[in-house]
This record gives structure tokens, C-alpha cells and sequence, in this order.
């Protein structure tokens, strides 16, 4: 996700720091974005020195101290609310009072991590989705402290980045994955209860709802880990059992079964 948000902002003209502190890491990230941007020029979709002028736009660091000069920073961390709080405090203590902390957390309470800063009304959901370069949405959420100022310099920024703002109110799971980790989560159990295999629930949303990709594999693609971990975001923050996770999606993410990203999932990946 760092990378595809590095990725739009640098080729909408954006100076942009991209951080990440273990060095394979990020030249891994440097590589895909080469790769994304080399693809678009050779699909027509960007002129080759555009690409260039973008890749040439970012300047990667394995220190955090080189975004103090940030005017904007967005956090893309895993989905635990003290992993992202413990990179806030650190952010909140560098950076300029005007400079603004987003999160790209897709479940995680704004009002939360903004309540751990001294710049709360700063502090704004930036939820954009997977492949970031691809997909127009962003979900800009509104934490309870979150000011107009903020809020509408951000949907600006988004829409400069050539993505399409929804605004949405600070709930757990927002609206996005309070609506799809349920029906994953369902399909999960669907498929542990033996109504039907994996390939046959997928089969069913594909041809029947019209979906691009059943909702398996699209838990694969995510992350099977990070759909556990919004799941119990989920029954945490709402407190209602519909959304305890499925003790099948428990079991495989304790096997090391993630989805794509480990090469298993609900199904198998070269």
C-alpha cells in the first residue's frame, strides 16, 4: 500500500519521502514502483518521461527523521492501533504544528490515534485501495477532533493525486470493510461448515453477483492476517458477535497461511 501511495502522489508531481525502516524493504518498494510506472508509460497510459520525472520525485529513507519537513504524512503500517500510535507519537514530536497526519488504516478509530497527538484536529483517515495506482477511491475519514481545514485540504490533495474522495464519519471498519469482512468472513465459515468448497463459493459471487474476484480470493489478496485483524477491530469497536472471525480464517492465519503474500491461502499461489 506505501508504495502505491508513494506511487499516485509522485506521478501527480509531488515532491514525496517515501520511509520505510528496514532497507530490503524499501528497495522492494522502489522496484515496484520502477516497475508500475514503467508499465503505465508501455501501455500508453503515461509518457515515458513523465514516468521518469515521477520516479525521479521520490526520495526514499530508512530514517524517520528525514519527513520532519513533511506538510502531509501518510502512515501506511500494519492494521494494530499500537504499532500505528507508537509511529504518531514519533511523527507528532517531528513535525510541524500545520503539518497533517493521515492514516491509511482501513479499520483502526481516527478519533483514536488522533487522541495520542498534540495536533488532533490534524489527524484524518486516508483509506485508499489495493492496487492503489488503479483504484480511483479514497475513503477519507473524519475523526471525532478532525477540523473542516483539515478535512477539506485533504480531499483537495486527493483529488490532485487523480483519486475520487468519499467522505465518511470515524466507525470501526468505517464502510468499506464493515461491509466486506462480514461477507468474507461468512464465506469463510460457508466453506468450513462444508456447504462448499473454496473454488465453488467463489464461483457463486463471480457468475452469479457479477464480482471480478470471489470474496476468498480477494482474502487472499489482502491478507488473510489483515482480515483477522479488522475482523476483531470489527467486534471490538461494535461489540456484536456477528463479527467474530471464523475459526477456520484463526487456524490458517496460525499456520502461516496468508494468501498470496505466503503463496497459500483458500488457494495456492506460485
Amino acid at each position: 500500500m506505501g508504495n502505491g501511495i508513494a506511487h499516485v502522489f509522485a506521478r501527480a508531481g509531488f515532491a514525496v519521502r517515501l520511509y520505510e525502516p528496514v532497507q530490503a524493504a524499501l528497495d522492494r518498494g522502489l522496484a515496484t514502483i520502477r516497475t508500475n510506472l514503467d508499465r503505465e508509460a508501455a501501455k500508453g497510459k503515461l509518457d515515458p518521461l513523465e514516468a521518469e520525472r515521477a520516479f525521479g520525485l521520490l526520495q526514499p529513507s530508512v530514517e524517520l527523521k528525514s519527513l520532519a519537513g513533511c506538510t502531509l504524512v501518510i502512515e501506511a503500517a500494519t492494521e494494530r492501533l499500537a504499532v500505528k500510535q507508537e509511529i504518531f507519537r514519533a511523527l507528532d514530536g517531528m513535525l510541524a504544528p500545520e503539518a497533517i497526519l493521515a492514516s491509511n488504516t482501513s479499520s483502526i478509530s481516527i478519533t483514536k490515534l488522533a487522541a495520542g497527538t498534540s495536533r488532533p484536529d490534524r489527524v484524518i483517515g486516508m483509506h485508499f485501495f489495493n492496487p492503489v495506482p488503479v483504484m480511483s477511491l479514497v475513503e477519507l475519514i473524519r475523526g471525532l477532533q478532525t477540523s473542516d481545514a483539515t478535512f477539506d485540504a485533504v480531499r483537495s490533495l486527493a483529488l490532485d493525486a487523480g483519486k475520487t474522495p468519499v467522505a465518511v464519519n470515524d466507525a470501526a471498519g468505517f464502510v468499506s470493510n464493515r461491509v466486506l469482512m462480514p461477507m468474507i468472513n461468512e464465506a469463510v465459515f460457508a466453506v468450513m461448515e462444508g456447504v462448499a468448497t473454496a473454488e465453488a463459493v467463489d464461483e457463486i459471487f463471480r457468475l452469479g453477483m457479477a464480482h471480478k474476484m470471489g470474496p476468498l480470493a480477494l482474502a487472499d489478496f489482502i491478507g488473510l492476517d489483515v482480515c483477522l485483524d479488522i475482523l476483531r477491530v470489527l467486534e471490538d469497536g461494535l461489540g456484536d458477535p456477528k463479527y467474530r472471525p471464523c475459526p477456520l480464517l484463526i487456524r490458517m492465519v496460525d499456520a502461516g497461511w496468508l494468501g498470496r503474500k505466503s503463496g497459500r491461502g483458500f488457494f495456492e499461489y506460485k
